[in-house]
């Protein structure tokens, strides 16, 4: 297995729909432990294919306090949804923000599990958030479209400072210490 690089905010490779995936193959199985390994690296609790450059619909999830019960969701549908609720949300693609977004809080998704096999799961409260989370990446959506226009501005300039923190971390130091 092997973690892989995600994509940040403001990439345009985040904005792109993924393709329904129609061959379960062994390089397939990699993707998807490779994508668990890079969630669990990051400290996620779900990955999108294509946060990671993977063009597929493929989404990986663990809720677990454990971290020890991963799901996978691939040609994931959302059949049903109900309720809504506003919860602070965060991304593995938009590094340290976390803004409040309203989403149904039950849903009901169809998708097809690691080895093709169809399923249909309820969920609700944070795997439900996390489900509609990972599907609008498939959508070439981020969390940071559902907020207002200032608020979207302000995390553009966020991302723009930290870009250049990693692509100059001595600076960052530097600058800490002169404060």
């Amino acid at each position: 297995m092997a973690v892989l690089s995600i994509l940040h905010h403001p990439d345009p490779r985040l904005r792109k729909k993924a393709q329904p995936v129609t061959q379960f193959t062994s390089a397939l199985q990699k993707t998807i432990d490779d994508m668990l390994e890079t969630m669990y690296a990051a400290h996620g609790i779900g990955l999108a294919a294509t946060q990671v450059n993977i063009q597929k619909q493929i989404i990986v999830i663990d809720v677990s306090e454990e971290r020890n019960q991963p799901q996978v969701f691939i040609n994931p549908s959302i059949v049903s949804s109900d309720g809504s609720v506003e919860h602070d949300e965060g991304c593995l693609s938009v590094p340290d923000y976390y803004d409040k977004v309203t989403r149904p809080d039950h849903v009901q998704v169809s998708a097809l599990n690691r080895d093709g096999e169809a399923f249909t799961l309820e969920a609700e409260a944070l795997l439900a958030f996390c489900i509609q989370h990972e599907i609008d990446h498939l959508q070439g959506k981020l969390f940071v479209d559902y907020l207002s226009p200032m608020k979207q501005q302000r995390v553009r300039k966020k991302m723009d400072k930290w870009e250049k923190e990693q692509k100059n971390p001595n600076n960052k130091s530097a600058q800490a210490t002169a404060e």
